[in-house]
């Protein structure tokens, strides 16, 4: 790299950097300032807010549409709130990008003329702050993507699909997030905006490549948001932070208006999903976005109506066969997350449920063929647009895409090969699955799938080296949900373990495992289900948080419970 190409992508930087700085000046008096040595700044965030933002701040999306809906609180309450919320969550783990409070103010005062004109609400998602991923296209803002080169040279001229359906549903836009550069990461890292910490512990990555989301939600600075998903990318952000993320098959959500290297490669295709505080969330987002009937917009799309009545519970059998994974033969688990599926194997058995284990299923030759899907041209274009920006890969961005280092481009008869390959390993997937019906006590396949969502909890800075436990279903275009299930301490004593290493990848990950690393680490898990069957799986989810309720250790729930002596202007309204 040449000394003028540092200059432009320093200089790129510093720009971005100043305007979002600019968009915050107006809002002094919300800023918050915790000491860089603090790791854990979630018990910082609430300090000196007043009862009324606390009690926004600890609703869902379903609960706070319910409130503006009954007069309890109005648009402009709830929207001010959540930007002095996203304000500290900025300040604390770098999660925002661009930023429209003033557009988003007038909109929610637009929002409380129109219902105390009409009493009505303009749809089910009527004053709910709703925060979007940066590569996601919102009109009017910049869609850098994490790359010095696409900055400034991106702002959108339309807003994207999924955008539209939110703000017709009564949504209000007010922030974009953090990725990282390639958005083929699972830590959001890059050149312009820098890094996004996990605010439980910022020595740990809040995930990629919906980082930012992730991090904003688990601060309380969004109920609820955007992200997408090609091999983990709304799933282990919200496991690494505590939250809900549910990734969808392929074929049913809107994902036109994005931008993102490899527009229009269909090997592997990103999946458009929520990240939330809660299974219903999860489910209010897909209903709004398939009441909006896409696939009368979006060619790709099936047509299929989210069946709300299916999400409930309907049909569902009484007793539930559960498939867990506990590991899939590449990469072992850390002790913790082996102890949260022995607990739930153990809750759901007491409840009446049938369990048994998932045998793993070529997850090595999973990864093998979906890195060659991900960067079928050898990663020439990420490797191009990266040096038209006059900047360097990140760590994250170098691993990745060393699979393919020095590697020429498939030719077309090769990609056709591995889309043969491709489906041939989904067809044995499928049979896999439904051979389960030998080793039920019901009879039948099992109903879902309990796995972890990495083989560690967040892990340090720049060290994601295994991605099999979510990228495996992106092959297979299952949809799987994540949910919290605790929150880890070093307090707690969990042995190490004693098994020899099966590979250079699990070696390094087993040598992770320390108790002190991981400190405050939330601790979550993954249920995977049928394919376009994401409200049978959020259903069975349901079941699960019966037998084994969300329990007051769960992160997100303990955001705003804390008093401390942190430094906080201006917040005690």
């Amino acid at each position: 790299m040449t000394l003028n190409h540092l200059s432009q992508r320093l200089a790129v930087a510093a720009c971005k950097q100043d305007d979002r700085e600019t968009k915050l000046r107006p809002f002094q008096d919300w800023r918050i300032h915790v000491d860089p040595d603090i790791l854990n700044v979630i018990p910082f965030l609430s300090k000196g807010l007043p009862d009324k933002d606390k009690a926004i701040l600890r609703c869902d999306a379903t609960a706070l549409a319910e409130a503006v809906r009954k007069g309890v609180y109005t648009a402009v309450d709830v929207l001010t709130t959540f930007i002095k919320a996203a304000i500290a969550a900025q300040d604390t783990t770098n999660c925002l990008t661009e930023i429209c409070f003033e557009d988003a103010l007038k909109r929610a005062r637009e929002l409380d003329e129109h219902m105390e004109t009409t009493g009505q609400v303009v749809g089910p998602l009527h004053g709910v702050p709703v925060s979007i991923k940066d590569h996601i296209q919102v009109k009017g803002l910049d869609t850098s993507t994490g790359y010095t080169a696409w900055a400034y040279n991106t702002v959108a001229e339309e807003d994207a699909l999924v955008v539209k359906i939110l703000r017709d549903a009564g949504a209000i836009i007010y922030v974009k997030t953090q990725n990282p550069q390639t958005l083929l990461s699972l830590e959001t890292n890059n050149n312009i905006f820098g890094r996004t910490c996990n605010p439980f512990n910022r020595s740990l990555t809040a995930g990629g490549s919906s980082g930012g989301e992730s991090a904003l939600i688990a601060c309380g600075g969004s109920p609820f948001g955007v992200g997408t998903d090609i091999g983990g990318s709304i799933r282990v952000p919200a496991g690494h932070c505590g939250l809900y993320g549910l990734k969808g098959s392929v074929a049913r959500l809107p994902h036109s208006g994005l931008l993102g290297s490899h527009g229009g490669m269909e090997a592997i295709i990103g999946c458009v999903g929520p990240i939330a505080t809660s299974a219903r969330d999860l489910a209010l987002f897909c209903s709004v976005m398939l009441e909006a009937e896409p696939w009368l917009q979006e060619p790709p799309l099936l047509e299929m109506p989210w069946k709300g009545h299916v999400a409930r519970g309907h049909g569902l059998p009484e007793r539930l066969s559960v498939a867990i994974l506990y590991d899939d033969g590449v990469v072992k688990p850390h002790p913790p997350i082996l102890q949260a599926l022995d607990k739930y194997k153990q809750a759901l058995k007491s409840a009446g449920h049938d369990v048994i284990r998932w045998e793993p299923l070529d997850h090595q030759e999973g990864w093998d063929l979906i890195v060659k899907l991900y960067l079928l041209d050898g990663g020439t274009e990420y490797h191009e647009t990266i040096q038209a920006g006059g900047e360097w890969e990140v760590p994250q961005t170098k691993w990745i895409l060393d699979h393919a280092r020095d590697r020429r481009p498939y030719t077309p008869h090769e990609i056709f090969r591995l889309s043969v390959e491709r489906e041939a390993f989904r067809a044995n997937a499928l049979a896999h699955w439904n051979a389960t019906k030998y080793r039920t006590a019901t009879g039948r396949p099992v109903d879902a799938i309990l796995c972890p969502v990495a083989p560690t909890l967040a892990p340090p800075h720049d060290s994601t080296s295994w991605w099999g436990y979510t990228s495996h279903w992106n092959l297979l275009d299952l949809p799987a949900v994540v949910f919290p299930v605790g929150q880890y301490s070093s307090s707690m004593w969990v042995p190490a373990d004693p098994s020899r290493s099966r590979n250079s990848v699990e070696d390094f990950i087993t040598r992770q495992w320390s108790p002190n690393t991981y400190d405050n680490a939330p601790i979550s898990l993954q249920l995977v289900g049928r394919r376009h069957n994401e409200e049978r799986l959020l259903a069975i989810l349901g079941v699960i948080e019966k037998v084994v309720p969300p329990a007051d250790s769960v992160p997100f729930l303990k955001r705003f419970s804390h008093s401390v002596n942190g430094h906080h202007k201006g917040m005690d309204g």
